[in-house]
């Protein structure tokens, strides 16, 4: 049973006797400007206890050890940004929550929990989605640290950062509208951090295909052809929970609600001869579980904490730029250069050549754009820019009108909808105001949607 919340009101003595040691001495290891505090002149300091604000995104498990750990070394102007409610099972490793918390918001109880044990901290808590918080919001950070465990959200803020950076008339990046971006990931015992300066270093869309991909299959796939435990699994809950459950809202933690989705993937596996289908996967594929170690995120968040440290007071050389944690045999880390992808569509300068059958449907394109984990896209829209400049919506999901207007498109031969060579933009919403510039050649034979990405040097459209 975990003890009452000790409330601290001054600071304990020596409380800020190791940072001192760091910020008013020289070292081999310290950051190009570092100028040391002195008695007289604590700005390294006062920076770091006044005047910097961060952003952490995320409190759950990475999410409580980063605020524990920002707070700690320093930082006392921190907002969390969190969606979610406290579950019973985030209990075991969510050290900021209680018993009585459960169903309450995570930031604002994370918030108050860290107010009232560190002394001087001014954690604000925001229950909301990130994608619905202004430009203007994010544009008060210093520095942004990630906790997140869902790659769209990670991408559409990545994108964000990006997007807010200016440019010069010589077109040289104006340093002062970068917002350092630190992604802190886990999973099981391995984890990553790493550093985002955003147009100047590779950012997280250049490495996505490090990343699983998602757990979305195209529904031609599910319906008409299964191959994987996990299509029939994603038909019992797209497919048979719609049609014999309309109106019931699906509970993922209601076992009634998971055995009914298992015994009919169950069905659907028997009917197609598919082994593999368990109530344990049904559980992984429904609730997309990532497994949580607490030890990972201590970890993880420390790594992060130690860079918003360094950037914040340039007293050491930040990552350059990504470090990997394996935990599952002893304990192992590796750090390395990640280096921008030129054809990266948030960051990069130039475009996606991709091979497509000419005679293969609208639908099929965008089947096959969001399986491939290089792109990972959720619903995506397409347009094209037409000889005379105009631009020609294909398909757009959302609003309903220009859905409606743009679906019999889906059931067109790409052959009929654009040339061989024509330039497609992919909008996305795991992408902030950002458009994959796509390059579509005709050049494989029917029934191949091989992908063939390179370096374009032909003349495109500009991105918008």
């Amino acid at each position: 049973v975990r003890g009452p919340i000790i409330m601290a009101e001054v600071d304990p003595p020596g409380r800020w006797e190791d940072i001192d040691k760091i910020l008013t001495r020289r070292s081999p290891m310290e950051g190009s400007d570092f100028t040391p505090d002195t008695k007289d002149d604590e700005v390294n300091k006062n920076f770091l206890l006044k005047d910097s604000k961060i952003l952490v995104i995320g409190a759950g498990g990475l999410g409580c050890e980063l605020l524990k750990a920002l707070t700690l070394v320093g930082f006392r102007n921190i907002d969390v940004i969190d969606m979610d409610e406290i579950d019973l099972s985030n209990l075991n490793r969510q050290f900021l929550f209680r018993h009585p918390d459960v169903g309450k918001p995570k930031a604002e109880v994370a918030a108050a929990f860290i107010n009232k044990r560190v002394p001087g901290a001014n954690v604000v808590g925001y229950y909301a989605k990130i994608q619905d918080k202004p430009i203007e919001f994010y544009q008060e950070y210093n520095l942004i640290i990630s906790g997140l465990d869902s790659i769209p959200a990670r991408r559409w803020i990545n994108s964000l950062l990006v997007n807010l950076v200016d440019m010069d008339d010589d077109g040289n990046v104006d340093p002062e509208t970068i917002i350092p971006l630190i992604d802190g990931g886990t999973e099981g015992f391995k984890g990553q951090a790493r550093v985002v300066l955003p147009t100047v270093t590779s950012c997280f869309e250049c490495s996505l295909e490090t990343f699983p991909p998602q757990t979305n299959f195209p529904m031609c796939t599910i319906r008409n052809t299964p191959r994987q435990p996990e299509h029939c699994i994603q038909y019992a809950l797209v497919v048979n929970w719609e049609e014999e459950k309309k109106g019931t809202k699906l509970d993922k933690d209601n076992v009634e609600h998971m055995t009914w989705l298992f015994k009919k993937a169950q069905e659907r596996a028997q009917a197609f001869n598919i082994s593999g289908v368990t109530y344990r996967l049904t559980q992984g594929v429904v609730k997309n579980i990532i497994p949580a170690i607490a030890s990972t995120n201590a970890v993880i968040a420390a790594a992060c904490a130690n860079e918003a440290f360094k950037i914040a007071t340039n007293a050491g050389k930040y990552l350059s730029n990504w470090m990997a944690y394996n935990g599952l045999r002893g304990v192992y880390t590796d750090t390395f250069k990640y280096e921008k992808k030129p054809s990266c569509p948030v960051c990069g300068n130039t475009n996606s050549t991709y091979a497509a059958d000419p005679l293969q449907t609208l639908q099929d394109l965008i089947d096959d754009l969001m399986a491939d984990p290089d792109f990972q896209l959720s619903g995506p829209s397409i347009m094209m820019t037409l000889d005379d400049g105009k631009r020609r919506n294909l398909w757009s999901p959302r609003p309903q009108n220009l859905a409606d207007a743009t679906r019999p498109n889906l059931s067109k031969p790409l052959k009929d909808l654009f040339n061989d060579g024509d330039f497609l933009d992919v909008a996305d919403p795991t992408l902030f105001s950002v458009a994959i510039n796509l390059k579509v050649l005709f050049s494989k034979p029917p029934g191949s949607y091989a992908l063939s990405k390179q370096e374009d040097k032909d003349e495109a459209p500009p991105q918008q």
